[in-house]
């Protein structure tokens, strides 16, 4: 059961009956603002006509849509980066990969596969503003649903954590957590087989962290049946050169107790905060003074001036068989709110996305 008292059962539920075909455009809209975790009623599910794109504008048909825990507060109406804060009603924020299905835009070609932010639906007609952050896909012959998430804005969150702000360094003895999640699976393989770290990551479960083993880390900790505290004494004897933090809270507190001379923390996520009543208060913040350690957050949107080398040192990473990407795919459309609920409840495994279409027959 979660935290909401529901399970993921109760999801499957919400989903039984429903289809989609290309005849309509099917949303998922906010019914309810989510109070703690998602819950199944916090979903409304709509079919409405597919819309006509008019002049300047494209009409875009969404084959994969990528799943993030900021669309939670999407949803509380807060957390948006530019987008119009939802109301009960609105289609949930998100961003996908779609094909150019019709253009009377001049700049944008039918055939044409872009990613950017679609929103929860099977069909949108947009202006493709800047605000909608969309990006062609180039032909680097691999598959479009990467663009949902590796090669998309969790690719570029990862680079970005990692190397404008963790500046790694060859043998840095490198910390970890949330090693399994999206974000996390790529950082650990960046840091090991580009640049050399050291690292040791943090999963939930025996499963996880075989998995996390395999991408990347040296050790492995499972912060639900081990003492972290301890297993870090254990492993990081000598201390923390960098630490990547994606769940905030305790865990970040005991990896700033074991912070090396002139260390590194990169601020990426919180997800053991977000569900949390009252805020974590941070009580040894003064080990950063202590060690000359810098901390330092960051926010995706303002590194998308570097979209493109990022997305091509991405890919030629893949194409060497340094980046191992890992896609938790959940087959249709209608299984958008469970897809969402894995990340809360801990079930995902690499990028969690959502397969609308599959990949296109031919897109160029």
């Amino acid at each position: 059961m979660t935290a909401a008292g529901s399970s993921l059962a109760d999801f499957d539920a919400l989903s039984t009956g429903k289809q989609i075909d290309d005849d309509a455009n099917y949303q998922w809209r906010v019914a309810a603002r989510p109070v703690g975790n998602v819950v199944p009623s916090d979903f409304e599910w709509a079919v409405t006509d597919i819309p006509e794109p008019g002049e300047g504008e494209v009409l875009l048909k969404t084959h994969y849509l990528g799943l993030a825990p900021v669309m939670r507060f999407y949803m509380q109406g807060t957390g948006a980066a530019g987008e119009r804060v939802l109301e009960p009603g609105d289609v949930i924020h998100g961003r996908g990969v779609a094909q150019v299905v019709k253009s009377r835009h001049p700049d944008w070609r039918e055939g044409e596969m872009v990613q950017g932010q679609l929103g929860w639906q099977t069909y949108k007609v947009s202006k493709m503003t800047p605000q909608e952050k969309f990006f062609r896909m180039p032909p680097n012959g691999l598959p479009a649903a990467l663009g949902s998430g590796v090669l998309g804005m969790t690719g570029l969150s990862a680079h970005a954590g990692l190397f404008s702000c963790g500046d790694p360094r060859e043998g840095d003895r490198m910390v970890l957590s949330g090693a399994a999640g999206g974000v996390g699976s790529m950082v650990s393989q960046m840091a090991t087989n580009v640049v050399g770290c050291d690292v040791v990551g943090m999963a939930g479960g025996p499963e996880k962290c075989t998995f996390i083993l395999d991408h990347g880390c040296s050790h492995a900790i499972d912060y639900k049946s081990e003492n972290i505290e301890a297993r870090l004494d254990e492993l990081r004897p000598d201390g923390v050169d960098l630490y990547f933090d994606n769940v905030g809270g305790e865990t970040l507190e005991a990896c700033l107790e074991r912070l090396r001379l002139h260390s590194r923390v990169v601020l990426c996520g919180s997800i053991s905060e977000y569900t949390r009543d009252e805020p974590f208060k941070l009580s040894n913040y003064t080990r950063l003074r202590a060690t000359e350690t810098r901390m330092q957050g960051f926010f995706v949107y303002n590194h998308l001036d570097r979209w493109n080398a990022v997305m091509d040192d991405l890919a030629g990473w893949i194409h060497d068989g340094k980046l191992k990407p890992v896609q938790d795919v959940e087959q249709g459309f209608e299984h958008m709110p469970r897809a969402l609920a894995n990340l809360y409840y801990g079930q995902n495994v690499g990028v969690q996305c959502c397969s609308v279409r599959g990949e296109p027959e031919a897109w160029n």
